[in-house]
């Protein structure tokens, strides 16, 4: 869908803004009156303006405009920027397959059309990809919506770097539900080749130069896929040269089956999705590149399949990180980490970063801890957690602070190796966190977001998450870099 913003409105099709208990706006009065008052009617029924009602009214054949949208904007002291985002996603979701190709809707304030803006275009999202028989009537008939400004020219300005935020939402809600026959780690590191028409540099490693380096812990983990493992880097040169960078890492396990240690089959199919902190990681560099970000930022993800196989590793194995510490594979359900360990180890011998902050969908603990509604942040630094924090709120992709402390690593220790993977049933997320920070050298920042529960949306979901796919991660990041990294 097509956003544009005006000062006049054009299309077939307008809206406005109506607050709880309030009047109609100036700019709907004078339509109202030239109309014999059809809008004031509108406005005695069930219509109250709280958010998610509207009221369409058919207008006299004789008027330019064909329909008015009255959309429910809630009480006006609450609205903020989230109510703005649910409003546009409301209203879009409200006229996308009226008929009309075109809405405009009338907007008080730039910052406040931004967010509108923003919540429209994360509604539209749609992932037809595999979809052959849809009829004309079941696609979406509105492709341009207009916000109708005094300040056009300031809400297109304060839009832009919202909508590449939003372009790296719908990027990351792409690699998510793209099927594992697809998105496999060779055919990932493609896609990420092509990231350099932003600006990106991109490097791919393969199998030979992993080993090279060590990381026989990622390795491990794809070596019972027929699939060759990968590690993608993206770099991503805004700030000044020679600036410490931010660095992003990723879990891109593309298909989790378990592998030996064999997951349940029913559900099993969502584990397409166990590449979220990937795909956030993906989403949030083309968000910086689209935006031009004037900071240094380095982003990294471990690609692989972890597949049954027999040359899968096996329970009791253990491994040798690029670190040079021992794991002994306890379960190789519990592979994440696995794979995360040695990207993390990378980021810190071939880059010297400001703060790393990696992102997986690690736990199924954390789901039982939280549920869908926020991730849960492990992290060595009170600052770093409270910048992260304020990111998550300010785009409302929100982190919620979890433990870590020496007490829990007790729960990893191995009768043959320095550590087991896994720490049984108790704290089952922060031993996993816990687990991570053995990989991160003393005095580096680092931070791990647990993004199990907010990956991909079940049940009831908010009217910003059309699909499957939430697309989590990549708003968070870009927010976290541009108040942190930038000017």
């Amino acid at each position: 869908m097509k956003i544009a913003f005006a000062d006049t409105a054009k299309a077939e099709t307008v809206a406005f803004l109506v607050y709880k208990g309030a009047n109609l706006p100036a700019a709907a009065a004078v339509l109202d009156k030239a109309s014999g008052g059809l809008l004031s009617q509108a406005m005695t029924g069930r219509f109250s303006g709280k958010i998610g009602q509207h009221a369409v009214i058919v207008l006299p054949a004789s008027a330019t405009t064909k329909r008015a949208v009255l959309v429910g904007a809630g009480n006006r002291s609450d609205l903020d920027a989230r109510a703005l985002e649910k409003i546009g996603a409301h209203l879009y979701k409200s006229q996308a397959n009226s008929g009309f190709a075109g809405l405009d809707v009338h907007v008080s304030g730039a910052g406040d059309a931004a967010r509108l803006a923003l919540g429209a275009k994360l509604a539209a999202y749609r992932f037809d990809n595999y979809r052959t028989t849809l009829k004309d009537d079941q696609r979406p008939s509105l492709t341009r919506l207009t916000i109708i400004s005094a300040q056009p020219k300031a809400a297109r300005a304060a839009f832009k770097p919202l909508d590449a935020a939003g372009d790296g939402t719908y990027m990351a809600r792409d690699l998510v539900n793209l099927p594992p026959n697809d998105l496999y780690p060779e055919s990932y590191a493609d896609r990420l080749k092509e990231l350099e028409q932003y600006g990106l540099e991109v490097e791919i490693l393969g199998e030979k130069e992993m080993a090279k380096l060590g990381m026989h812990s990622l390795l491990g983990v794809g070596q019972g896929s027929v699939k060759e493992s990968k590690l993608g880097i993206m770099k991503w040169k805004g700030g000044k040269a020679g600036a410490d960078p931010a660095v992003l890492v990723g879990k891109g396990v593309c298909f989790d089956t378990g592998g030996i240690s064999l997951k349940p089959g029913p559900g099993m199919e969502d584990m397409r999705g166990d590449m979220g902190g990937s795909a956030a990681v993906v989403g949030a560099m083309l968000a910086l590149a689209k935006r031009k970000a004037n900071a240094n930022v380095v982003g990294l993800v471990g690609l692989v399949e972890n597949m049954p196989d027999g040359n899968a590793i096996r329970p009791g194995d253990i491994l040798t990180s690029a670190s040079g510490q021992t794991i002994e594979v306890q379960n190789t359900d519990a592979e994440g980490r696995l794979v995360l360990c040695d990207v993390l180890w990378y980021a810190q011998e071939h880059f010297k970063p400001a703060a790393i902050v990696d992102l997986a969908t690690l736990t199924g603990a954390i789901v039982i801890g939280l549920g869908h509604h926020h991730a849960g942040l492990f992290t060595n630094d009170d600052k770093l957690a409270s910048q992260l924090t304020e990111a998550g709120l300010s785009e409302g992709e929100r982190v919620w602070r979890m433990p870590l402390g020496s007490e829990y690593d007790s729960l990893l220790k191995s009768k043959f190796a320095d550590m087991r993977n896994i720490g049984g049933r108790a704290a089952g997320s922060i031993t996993a966190a816990q687990f991570l920070q053995r990989f991160i050298k003393d005095g580096v920042k680092w931070a791990h977001i647990d993004i199990a529960g907010v990956a991909w949306v079940e049940g009831e979901k908010s009217p910003i998450d059309p699909s499957w796919a939430s697309g989590f991660g990549p708003r968070l990041l870009d927010r976290w870099i541009a108040d942190n990294f930038e000017g």
